[in-house]
């Protein structure tokens, strides 16, 4: 069920319109009974509120889709993106990380980003943005991530084009350091995109594929996967993506 009804300022973009698109999914989903789906999506929407808050994000301004065990979202176009990879994912974080304390069915979250054009028809959201967000969102690494690492509770895909164009900058709350790079084949798909664990120097993922390491051994720390180069500093970046801010007056005044 689309929210755009009560948020609907994206209606009437024959074009489309830039915005920041978010992809979240339930991990397990489909090994839940009734009732724990519905608390788990019950919390999720929490987590979700909670990370909005953060961001100065208001109810009705946005465009949110429910998507069964998962919400997809468009944002407006002045909403700093800086801030949706940097304190967005951290409060999303430590909502999970209270929520689940003690529970043994912890919810756990993949969650792809980018950024890009995006229209909207009677139906929903549409646009090459929205695509690729879903296919970070339910990429084999990620997948692959959650479940051979039980005690991760949240993996954050974001596009190449949104790493080299925000991550890469930092910012608070943003640890570009902490990315790695694997290749998302999937469908249609073949590009590069970037992993990140909130509060651990690096994914379980090793080479441009992002296979995990052999049982018993982590992930090399300190260094890149094989394409994970990142982008030097200060060097030119071309692409589609949020038109305007970088969040970073905004959170060094708040």
């Amino acid at each position: 069920m689309s929210s755009a009804g009560v948020n609907g300022e994206v209606g009437g973009e024959a074009c489309g319109i830039h915005r920041f698109v978010v992809f979240g999914d339930i991990c397990g989903s489909g090994t839940l009974d009734l009732a724990e789906k519905k608390h788990q999506r019950a919390a999720m929407y929490a987590a979700f509120d909670d990370a909005y808050s953060s961001v100065g994000v208001e109810p009705g301004t946005f465009h949110q889709e429910d998507r069964g065990d998962g919400i997809l979202v468009a944002l407006r176009p002045d909403v700093p993106p800086t801030l949706m990879v940097g304190r967005w994912i951290d409060t999303l974080y430590e909502s999970l990380r209270a929520h689940n304390q003690g529970r043994v069915r912890p919810l756990r979250l993949r969650i792809g980003m980018n950024a890009g054009l995006v229209t909207r028809d009677r139906h929903g959201l549409v646009g090459r943005a929205v695509d690729l967000a879903a296919r970070l969102c339910d990429s084999p690494p990620a997948k692959r991530i959650m479940n051979e690492t039980p005690e991760i509770d949240l993996v954050v895909v974001v596009s190449d084009w949104l790493y080299g164009n925000v991550v890469a900058d930092g910012g608070r709350y943003v640890e570009p350091d902490h990315y790695r790079s694997a290749r998302i084949r999937s469908k249609e798909t073949d590009e590069a995109a970037w992993f990140h664990v909130p509060r651990r120097p690096a994914p379980p993922l090793i080479g441009r594929d992002g296979e995990l390491p052999p049982e018993g051994e982590t992930a090399p720390e300190g260094e890149p996967a094989a394409a994970g180069e990142r982008p030097p500093a200060g060097a030119a970046r071309t692409g589609v993506g949020p038109s305007r801010g970088d969040g970073r007056e905004e959170e060094h005044t708040s």
